[in-house]
């Protein structure tokens, strides 16, 4: 397994990052056979762990905090903050008054006195993000997360949280963990960039885009709506659906392409994220130990220029197939009222 330096921070961390999403109530429900597939990522060099607070509703926070006894210095461990946990008001965000509670809610489940890098999941327009980088640099200084950064946020919040570092003499986001596969290219026209010019460090997530890029989705077979991820998002997977058409046309050329080159799907996919000089680390979320040890297995894949040529003319560079679940829409477009003036001035004339 190889290592690269996560942001100037002089952290190294592991190329594939273990994402812990899947372990808990909403994937693997076993925590003793969780904290197994986490001993062997270990065991195999991964060093870097991933987990939030909203996984499984701390469950995955546990489970890692379990796994991570006895061998918390080797290991690498984020998580994020920003989804609610709990009902009632203030219980979510990225508000001074909820980060400093959930990060102590976060060391207790992790078990640990420390976070290595603490990750804001989501943009909250409702906060000042200067209020947001504040909190976070005092908890730097107080030992209880070494390094921050930010997860999911479009290029342009990312050069305002900078610009609002510098000018307030705040500390900066030094990560951003951002969607990135095969049929899902978009964050290359403009997030990989600004990344790279301020040097901050990039785990990206969703390689496998859902499923679509398992090779269990395929042009011509019959997609069951009624269960497992097709089944919370239909729309998605519909084959009638034109868009869901196009990500079929893809993944088949795209599975031509991993036979040809003697590998599966699945490793071309975590092996094209990890080839991009703005990614530091690729997060893979394993259920099962099968899952773990097939990902596992192309960790020495190489892909040369031709193979990335070849994929260049299946998915162009910076182009999305497949918009990822959970990926943050800005509320310029999700709310109406941001798009729409009042109706009585709406005319031109």
């Amino acid at each position: 397994m190889r290592y690269r330096v996560l942001g100037g921070t002089g952290i190294e961390v592991s190329v594939h990052c273990l994402g812990a999403m899947m372990f808990g109530a909403v994937g693997n429900p076993d925590h003793d056979d969780c904290v197994r597939v986490i001993h062997a990522a270990l065991d195999q060099g991964v060093n870097f762990v991933d987990t939030a607070d909203m996984y499984s509703a701390g469950e995955s926070e546990e489970i890692v905090g379990k796994a991570l006894k006895g061998r918390r210095d080797d290991v690498v461990l984020a998580t994020k903050v920003h989804f609610r946990m709990g009902e009632g008001p203030n219980r979510s965000g990225n508000s001074r008054r909820w980060i400093l509670k959930e990060v102590e809610e976060s060391l207790r489940r992790l078990g640990t006195d420390w976070i290595d890098l603490y990750q804001i999941h989501r943009p909250d327009h409702s906060t000042d993000i200067e209020e947001t980088l504040s909190v976070l640099g005092d908890l730097v200084r107080q030992g209880k997360i070494r390094a921050f950064g930010c997860s999911t946020f479009p290029a342009e919040e990312i050069v305002e949280a900078h610009n609002v570092a510098e000018r307030r003499g705040l500390q900066r986001f030094r990560t951003e963990q951002p969607p990135y596969s095969l049929i899902a290219r978009g964050i290359e026209a403009a997030v990989l960039p600004v990344c790279q010019r301020y040097g901050m460090g990039v785990l990206t997530w969703s390689p496998l885009a859902s499923g679509f890029l398992t090779g269990k989705y395929r042009k011509g077979r019959p997609v069951d709506l009624s269960i497992g991820r097709p089944s919370l998002t239909p729309a998605r997977f519909d084959p009638s659906i034109p868009g869901n058409a196009a990500k079929l046309d893809a993944v088949e050329k795209l599975v031509e392409l991993a036979t040809d080159i003697g590998c599966s799907l699945p490793e071309l996919a975590v092996a094209f994220a990890a080839a991009h000089p703005g990614v530091t680390s690729v997060i893979t979320g394993p259920r099962t130990m099968d899952q773990l040890e097939g990902l596992l297995k192309g960790a020495s894949l190489t892909l040369d220029d031709a193979t990335l040529d070849r994929i260049d003319e299946i998915v162009p560079p910076g182009t999305n197939l497949y918009s990822p679940d959970g990926a943050w829409r800005p509320p310029s477009l999700t709310d109406t009222a941001r798009r729409r003036r009042p109706l009585a001035e709406r005319a031109a004339g």
